[in-house]
């Protein structure tokens, strides 16, 4: 009797520890998911709660597996490192399905570094690491808000690939572009020129930069209403 006591107080003690891990990890996965859900992002509130929750369960499996019943993992305890190893590589390509280009800019990495974390987090909260996996969750939240706005006050170079082109005979100068370029606070870099049409229109290419809050919205703003301009296009790039 005192034996099956013992083994039940232990079974229940293991349970609680289990709700208890299961829980914090689902409430920091929640929170950082809120956030993303918040600002419109497609893998949101739901996903990372649930990577969060899935991560906890397969290191909780690997230190409780004595909990499950007519089964050999009850005889013998499983990797943890290699389930972990395992948890963060599948989590990696759940990642990579956030990340898309559009046009010469590419979406979704911080998503998916989110989702990672949240994984990383999950797995913290299943081997029983709270208060490690709360710090963890906070730093990634603070990143995540607080740096958002850090990002808005901070200056920074924003670059654009840009093509012009002019009707042949209105073209103006490389040297005269430049100019009201700078007026602008806009400078072009890696200018290339081409002809088209049969010679009817005049092409630039090249890159610009700015560290203007606004250097690229003026920019267009003042193309749209250049005498000559037939076409552009801006594209802004990540450098």
């Amino acid at each position: 009797m005192p034996a099956k006591a013992g083994q039940f107080g232990y079974m229940q003690t293991a349970w609680v520890e289990i709700v208890v891990n299961m829980c914090a990890a689902w409430a920091a996965g929640s929170l950082i998911g809120l956030e993303r859900s918040h600002n419109g992002r497609a893998a949101g509130f739901r996903t990372h709660a649930i990577v969060a929750l899935a991560a906890a369960a397969s290191m909780i499996l690997t230190f409780e597996p004595q909990l499950v019943p007519g089964s050999l993992l009850g005889q013998a305890r499983l990797d943890p490192g290699r389930i972990a190893q395992g948890v963060m590589t599948g989590v990696g390509f759940l990642g990579a399905g956030v990340i898309f280009k559009e046009g010469v800019s590419v979406q979704g990495l911080t998503t998916a570094a989110a989702i990672w974390a949240t994984s990383a987090i999950g797995l913290l909260m299943g081997v029983g690491l709270i208060w490690p996996g709360a710090l963890v969750t906070a730093a990634v939240l603070v990143t995540l808000i607080l740096f958002r706005w850090l990002e808005g006050v901070i200056p920074e170079s924003a670059y654009a690939l840009v093509v012009l082109r002019f009707q042949a005979g209105a073209a103006p100068d490389e040297a005269i572009l430049r100019e009201h370029l700078k007026a602008l606070d806009v400078t072009i870099t890696g200018v290339s020129y081409g002809l088209q049409r049969d010679g009817e229109i005049f092409e630039y290419r090249g890159m610009l930069q700015t560290r203007a809050r606004h250097g690229l919205s003026n920019v267009a703003s003042h193309l749209r209403d250049t005498q000559g301009l037939a076409e552009f296009q801006l594209s802004r790039i990540s450098k």
